[in-house]
């Protein structure tokens, strides 16, 4: 579906793509300098992620987190992976490797968030 590209979303997929972690609606905005109410901006990244441009990782403390799609389409979400949450610096990065899940016969995975939690290198040393 075309969307009207509005000054608000091109901020919001700027601070995205210059970010190197995952980042909440708080988080987004707080780096904003438009004002765009909590409603706009929820209903901007929904969008965004039903556009395949990015993905949600729900975390532990039950926030939405959002990274920038690097291999989705239009409807068509690619989320196998896991994701790491840094427990000092709340860092989420997408975690390259790939897991195989081994799920029973006649069963199909829809939706995948997973989410480990830890101490990146960056704290850590």
């Amino acid at each position: 579906m075309k969307r009207r590209n509005t000054p608000a979303k091109q901020e919001i997929m700027e601070i995205l793509s210059s970010s190197n972690t995952a980042l909440s609606q708080d988080m987004i905005e707080e780096k904003m300098t438009l004002q765009a109410d909590r409603v706009t901006i929820y209903r901007i990244l929904n969008s965004f992620c039903k556009d395949g441009i990015t993905h949600k990782i729900v975390a532990e403390d039950g926030k939405s987190y959002f990274a920038v799609c690097s291999t989705c389409e239009d409807n068509h979400h690619h989320h196998d992976h896991f994701h790491f949450k840094c427990d000092r610096c709340h860092h989420i990065e997408c975690l390259t490797q790939h897991i195989d899940l081994s799920l029973p016969q006649g069963y199909t995975v829809t939706d995948m968030n997973c989410v480990v939690n830890g101490i990146c290198a960056r704290c850590a040393g």
